[in-house]
């Protein structure tokens, strides 16, 4: 199994302040979406999310969130349960992505996912 990469999900209070405090430490906006408060910056190889949406949810408050993007999402979801790995179903979201979402031991939130 491959994983493809890995990329940081800081929440954010305001996306676009965050996305104006990152360009000044020389990142580039290559995606952004101000409807949902989100956006993926880019400096080189190296890329960041700040998500407004993290930390709306009552009583779920996170530090951060890493998105972890198999080569074959299904595949890796299978092995995970095999391995006996309590996780929720694959879920298409309104987005595009085939993931699924689960806490770390230490309440650390993991994203899973491959678009299509």
């Amino acid at each position: 199994m491959k994983m493809n990469r890995l990329i940081p999900m800081l929440p954010v209070r305001s996306m676009p302040a965050s996305v104006e405090f990152y360009q000044k430490l020389g990142f580039s906006i290559e995606h952004r979406n101000d409807d949902w408060g989100w956006a993926m910056l880019r400096f080189d190889d190296c890329r960041l999310m700040v998500d407004q949406s993290i930390n709306k949810q009552p009583g779920e408050y996170r530090q951060g969130v890493l998105y972890l993007y198999p080569e074959k999402v299904a595949e890796y979801h299978q092995q995970l349960r095999k391995q006996g790995m309590t996780i929720p179903d694959l879920d298409v979201t309104f987005y595009g992505m085939t993931e699924f979402r689960f806490d770390d031991p230490d309440g650390n939130r993991l994203w899973i996912g491959e678009s299509k």
